[in-house]
Protein backbone atom coordinates (compact mmCIF):
# COMPACT_ATOMS: atom_id res chain seq x y z
CA UNK A 1 0.00 0.00 0.00
CA UNK A 2 1.30 3.40 -0.93
CA UNK A 3 0.96 5.44 2.26
CA UNK A 4 1.30 8.63 0.22
CA UNK A 5 -1.81 7.77 -1.84
CA UNK A 6 -4.95 9.80 -1.12
CA UNK A 7 -7.39 8.47 1.46
CA UNK A 8 -10.06 8.55 -1.26
CA UNK A 9 -8.34 5.49 -2.76
CA UNK A 10 -9.24 3.34 0.26
CA UNK A 11 -12.28 5.01 1.82
CA UNK A 12 -15.65 3.31 2.12
CA UNK A 13 -18.31 5.12 0.11
CA UNK A 14 -21.38 2.91 0.51
CA UNK A 15 -22.40 4.50 3.80
CA UNK A 16 -25.33 3.92 6.11
CA UNK A 17 -26.25 7.17 7.87
CA UNK A 18 -28.68 8.49 10.47
CA UNK A 19 -30.08 11.89 11.35
CA UNK A 20 -29.80 13.61 14.74
CA UNK A 21 -33.54 13.08 15.30
CA UNK A 22 -33.50 9.33 14.69
CA UNK A 23 -33.99 7.26 17.81
CA UNK A 24 -31.48 4.81 19.23
CA UNK A 25 -33.74 1.91 18.26
CA UNK A 26 -32.93 2.73 14.62
CA UNK A 27 -29.22 2.78 15.48
CA UNK A 28 -29.57 -0.64 17.12
CA UNK A 29 -31.36 -2.00 14.04
CA UNK A 30 -28.74 -0.62 11.62
CA UNK A 31 -25.85 -2.08 13.63
CA UNK A 32 -27.66 -5.45 13.68
CA UNK A 33 -28.51 -5.44 9.96
CA UNK A 34 -25.19 -4.18 8.59
CA UNK A 35 -21.67 -5.23 9.36
CA UNK A 36 -20.58 -1.72 10.35
CA UNK A 37 -19.18 0.00 13.41
CA UNK A 38 -19.77 3.68 12.59
CA UNK A 39 -22.85 5.65 11.60
CA UNK A 40 -22.27 9.17 10.27
CA UNK A 41 -24.93 11.60 11.44
CA UNK A 42 -26.19 13.92 8.69
CA UNK A 43 -28.42 16.97 8.99
CA UNK A 44 -29.41 18.50 5.63
CA UNK A 45 -26.62 16.44 4.00
CA UNK A 46 -24.05 18.02 6.33
CA UNK A 47 -21.97 15.86 8.68
CA UNK A 48 -22.82 16.83 12.27
CA UNK A 49 -21.57 13.82 14.21
CA UNK A 50 -20.88 10.11 14.38
CA UNK A 51 -22.33 7.26 16.42
CA UNK A 52 -19.90 4.40 16.90
CA UNK A 53 -20.77 0.90 18.00
CA UNK A 54 -18.86 1.75 21.19
CA UNK A 55 -21.13 4.77 21.77
CA UNK A 56 -24.16 2.53 21.29
CA UNK A 57 -22.84 -0.20 23.60
CA UNK A 58 -21.98 2.35 26.29
CA UNK A 59 -25.51 3.74 25.95
CA UNK A 60 -26.94 0.24 26.38
CA UNK A 61 -24.72 -0.69 29.34
CA UNK A 62 -24.07 2.72 30.83
CA UNK A 63 -27.53 3.15 32.30
CA UNK A 64 -28.66 -0.34 33.19
CA UNK A 65 -27.56 -3.28 35.19
CA UNK A 66 -28.38 -6.81 34.10
CA UNK A 67 -31.64 -6.92 36.03
CA UNK A 68 -33.22 -3.97 34.22
CA UNK A 69 -36.60 -4.66 32.73
CA UNK A 70 -36.39 -5.18 28.96
CA UNK A 71 -39.41 -2.90 28.51
CA UNK A 72 -37.47 -0.02 30.06
CA UNK A 73 -34.57 -0.76 27.73
CA UNK A 74 -36.89 -0.69 24.70
CA UNK A 75 -38.44 2.56 25.94
CA UNK A 76 -35.01 4.18 26.25
CA UNK A 77 -34.06 3.03 22.74
CA UNK A 78 -37.22 4.59 21.33
CA UNK A 79 -37.01 7.86 23.29
CA UNK A 80 -33.32 8.76 23.20
CA UNK A 81 -32.23 10.49 20.01
CA UNK A 82 -29.02 10.10 18.03
CA UNK A 83 -28.17 13.70 18.94
CA UNK A 84 -28.08 12.66 22.62
CA UNK A 85 -25.40 10.02 22.01
CA UNK A 86 -23.38 11.05 18.94
CA UNK A 87 -19.83 12.35 19.00
CA UNK A 88 -19.61 15.84 17.54
CA UNK A 89 -15.91 16.66 17.80
CA UNK A 90 -14.68 14.65 14.84
CA UNK A 91 -11.37 14.37 13.06
CA UNK A 92 -12.16 14.99 9.38
CA UNK A 93 -10.07 14.66 6.25
CA UNK A 94 -10.30 15.77 2.64
CA UNK A 95 -10.30 13.19 -0.17
CA UNK A 96 -6.82 14.28 -1.27
CA UNK A 97 -5.23 13.90 2.18
CA UNK A 98 -2.75 11.05 2.38
CA UNK A 99 -3.19 7.67 3.99
CA UNK A 100 -0.17 8.25 6.24
CA UNK A 101 -1.98 11.24 7.78
CA UNK A 102 -4.96 8.99 8.58
CA UNK A 103 -2.57 6.54 10.23
CA UNK A 104 -1.20 9.33 12.43
CA UNK A 105 -4.73 10.34 13.45
CA UNK A 106 -5.56 6.72 14.30
CA UNK A 107 -2.33 6.39 16.26
CA UNK A 108 -2.73 9.60 18.27
CA UNK A 109 -6.45 9.53 18.96
CA UNK A 110 -9.21 7.25 20.12
CA UNK A 111 -10.93 7.42 16.71
CA UNK A 112 -11.34 4.34 14.56
CA UNK A 113 -13.12 6.13 11.71
CA UNK A 114 -12.41 9.39 9.93
CA UNK A 115 -15.09 11.02 7.79
CA UNK A 116 -13.87 12.20 4.38
CA UNK A 117 -15.55 15.53 3.69
CA UNK A 118 -15.40 18.08 0.88
CA UNK A 119 -17.34 21.36 1.02
CA UNK A 120 -19.21 20.08 4.10
CA UNK A 121 -20.46 17.05 2.11
CA UNK A 122 -19.68 13.55 3.38
CA UNK A 123 -17.96 11.56 0.64
CA UNK A 124 -16.85 8.51 2.59
CA UNK A 125 -15.17 7.14 5.69
CA UNK A 126 -11.74 5.68 6.28
CA UNK A 127 -11.58 3.18 9.12
CA UNK A 128 -8.81 1.17 10.67
CA UNK A 129 -10.49 -1.86 9.09
CA UNK A 130 -10.21 -0.27 5.61
CA UNK A 131 -6.47 0.06 6.09
CA UNK A 132 -6.11 -3.50 7.42
CA UNK A 133 -8.16 -4.88 4.50
CA UNK A 134 -6.06 -3.02 1.93
CA UNK A 135 -2.84 -4.19 3.55
CA UNK A 136 -4.13 -7.77 3.53
CA UNK A 137 -4.67 -7.76 -0.24
CA UNK A 138 -1.62 -5.66 -1.13
CA UNK A 139 0.68 -8.03 -3.06
CA UNK A 140 3.75 -5.85 -2.44
CA UNK A 141 3.15 -5.88 1.32
CA UNK A 142 2.59 -9.66 1.27
CA UNK A 143 5.78 -10.24 -0.73
CA UNK A 144 7.80 -8.47 1.96
CA UNK A 145 6.79 -11.17 4.46
CA UNK A 146 7.33 -14.20 2.24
Amino acid sequence: MNLLAPVSSIMSTDLVTVSPNDNMKKVEKLFQEHSIHHLPVLSNDKLVGMVSKSDYLFFKRGFNDQTTDQRLDLFRLKVWKVSDVMTTRLAKMSPGDRINVALEVFKENIFHAIPIVENDKLLGIVTTLDIINHLAIDKEAINEYE
